[in-house]
């Protein structure tokens, strides 16, 4: 389906496909029940959703007021999504990205054009669950309009054997008055190598807040660079980090905090659990233009309590066992 073409609904796609397709949407609808995600949510005509494996695209479900159209490529899926000014939807929009095969590449562009005073959730999922050498990138732009709330939530799953390697880069413009909630979490299975960057400008009035929640193990490498550049006068920005690494696991956090305009406030918060020969390093960086605004970051890098590590163990727990314990909850 092109964004030329009219759109059609999930049902209509699966018809016109091959009995190969109707078998990957299934093995795709398992895959996303690896990741976290509902499968039946993704059948269920109230539900706006689309599902994306490689560069097919296997099923689009649309809802008044919101338009999902995608065009494939030679190894992934450029899509573009619509939602209508002044519409507000009930329910989040599910998109399933991912791959089932063992190696491969999938490159998705996705873009949100946000109408003005809509107000929408997405919640994403991208599955990869037998991954030996497979790469995932992604590069998202995104339009908040005037007035308009956008919250983005993606979850990952890589399976077990670390074989993923994701480049995802997202640009926001989030306009006056409107809001952006956007979450990313990796806390099953293994990482591989991931590499996010999001930037995000942001306008007068203006909340956005950026959170990520990753924990990495074996030899994974893990980089993270967000860039809130408050322009408008009283915006406000948060980014929140949430990192684990154990074993040989590398992590590497870089956020930026611009506060450009009168009573604009940002801040940035980083707290990342470091185990056995894991290195983790923070860099924050804070740059402010205007004497009115403000700018502020927090970060902790450290090891586990080891009060809290005795009071599990106490309960029949072994080290290892309430470790893990300890660092889910706190990505949680």
């Amino acid at each position: 389906m092109t964004k030329h073409e009219p759109a059609r609904t999930q049902t209509s796609v699966l018809e016109q496909r091959d009995p190969a397709w109707a078998h990957e949407f299934e093995a795709m609808l398992a895959a996303y029940e690896q990741a976290g995600g509902r499968s039946d949510i993704l059948r269920m005509p109230k539900v706006a959703s689309a599902v994306i494996s490689g560069n097919q695209v296997l099923s689009v479900n649309l809802v008044d007021g919101v338009d999902i159209r995608a065009e494939e490529l030679e190894n992934g899926v450029r899509a573009y999504v619509t939602v209508a000014p002044g519409v507000k939807v009930d329910h989040p929009v599910h998109l399933c990205f991912g791959m089932t095969t063992a190696e491969g590449v999938q490159e998705i562009f996705p873009e949100f054009e946000i109408g003005e005073g809509a107000e929408i959730g997405f919640l994403a999922h991208c599955t990869f669950p037998n991954a030996v050498d497979l790469k995932h990138v992604m590069e998202a732009h995104i339009r908040v309009g005037p007035g308009a709330t956008m919250r983005y939530n993606e979850g990952h799953y890589h399976g077990p054997e670390g074989g993923v390697t994701v480049l995802s880069k997202t640009y926001a413009v989030v306009e006056k008055e409107g809001r952006l909630e956007s979450a990313f979490s990796l806390t099953q299975g293994r990482v591989g190598k991931l590499d996010i960057q999001f930037e995000a400008d942001v306008g007068a009035g203006v909340v956005v807040e950026l959170s990520a929640k990753v924990y990495g193990s074996g030899d994974d490498e893990i980089k993270v660079n967000e860039v809130l550049r408050l322009n408008g006068e009283g915006s406000r920005g948060l980014t929140k980090t949430r990192v684990a690494v154990r074993d040989r696991a590398h992590s590497e956090i870089y956020t930026t905090a611009e506060g450009n305009a009168p009573f604009a406030k940002g801040h940035m918060d980083c707290t990342e659990i470091v185990r056995g020969a894991a290195v983790a390093r923070n860099v924050p960086i804070v740059v402010v233009r205007d004497e009115r605004a403000r700018v502020t970051h927090e970060a902790a890098i450290g090891s586990i309590s080891r009060k809290e590590l005795e009071t599990l163990m106490a309960r029949g727990l072994d080290e290892e066992e309430a470790t893990d314990i300890i660092i889910r909850g706190m990505l949680k």
